[in-house]
């Protein structure tokens, strides 16, 4: 142990502020119980085998670890202003963890409840973490993510500069609103992915998305697979680069790039809402069904 840190083991807290300002310390098998802030405005403190079942733990927090260690319902809005967090094997059922936040480290976690988690934070690295809840990750910025694991609608709503591996996320309208988003190796299932989003770059991944992929500006695609739940992809979809293996389902008014793909069952170009030639498609086959000008609006026809 680091000489000048003050240890506590086996205890029990209760109240307000039990531990308010604590600095060098280390807090083994010790449960927080009823009450609030009980380590707010600490600095190098280090957690180990807890529970925290109180609101609001650590908040404006600097320097801290945490391992082995629940955050249990009525810890809610726990982790809030705290700078250079990294928690590992601990288990999370509060909501609204992890606000304004900056350098957020988590590997082997998982957020049970995740409702409006990891808010506004910057710099944030995960490694095999499994997330269930809505909004998470809401406007922040600088994310890393590798095997993380979402359920849960609207993840990374306004986020930008992320990068992720490996991951799956299970999400009706995912990544919206974003910019700088790079995904690689990783299965994306749910309706309006993408859009709003500016430079979004996909790898090798797996598309299912109702009317997914709309309103980018500047989209990357390469070795990607589109299921067949994935309708009415690209409209109005600026830049794009898509290289996708085997068929899309329907394509609808991308407004300008190159779309390559074995077959693509319906194409819609309403020549009265984009310029239609600005658009290459690179196909093995002709389209199933061929919609243009006022023709959108009726029964398509077979070709």
């Amino acid at each position: 142990m680091q000489a000048g840190v003050r240890i506590i083991e086996n205890a029990a807290f209760e109240g307000e502020r039990p531990l308010f300002g604590a600095e060098c310390l280390s807090v083994k098998a010790t449960t927080f119980s009823r009450g609030e802030s009980p380590l707010k405005e600490g600095r190098d403190l280090t957690v180990e085998d807890s529970v925290f079942a109180g609101k609001y733990p650590l908040w404006y927090c600097d320097g801290v670890k945490v391992e082995h260690t629940v955050f249990e319902t009525m810890a809610r809005s726990g982790i809030w202003y705290t700078n250079d967090i990294n928690m590992r094997d601990c288990d999370l059922q509060a909501p609204k963890l992890f606000r304004r936040c900056d350098g957020v480290n988590l590997e082997h976690v998982h957020f049970a409840d995740a409702a409006e988690t990891m808010w506004t934070c910057r710099n944030v690295a995960m490694h095999d973490v499994a997330v269930r809840g809505d909004y998470f990750g809401k406007d922040s910025s600088s994310i890393r993510l590798d095997n993380v694991h979402v359920v849960g609608n609207y993840c990374f709503d306004g986020g930008s500069d992320i990068e992720a591996h490996h991951c799956t996320f299970v999400s009706k309208d995912a990544f919206w609103n974003c910019g700088n988003v790079t995904i690689y190796d990783s299965t994306i299932d749910g309706e309006y992915l993408g859009w709003n989003t500016r430079n979004l770059t996909l790898i090798n991944c797996v598309i299912n998305s109702d009317q997914g992929l709309c309103y980018v500006n500047r989209l990357t695609m390469r070795g990607c697979r589109i299921m067949a739940g994935t309708d009415l992809a690209f409209e109005y979809c600026a830049d794009v680069d898509a290289e996708i293996v085997g068929d899309i389902p329907s394509v609808k008014n991308p407004q300008n790039g190159v779309i390559t793909a074995r077959h693509i069952g319906t194409l819609i170009m309403d020549e009265t809402k984009i310029d239609a030639g600005l658009t290459r498609f690179k196909t093995e086959t002709e389209p199933g069904m061929r919609l243009t000008g006022s023709d959108t609006n009726n029964k398509a026809v077979n070709l």
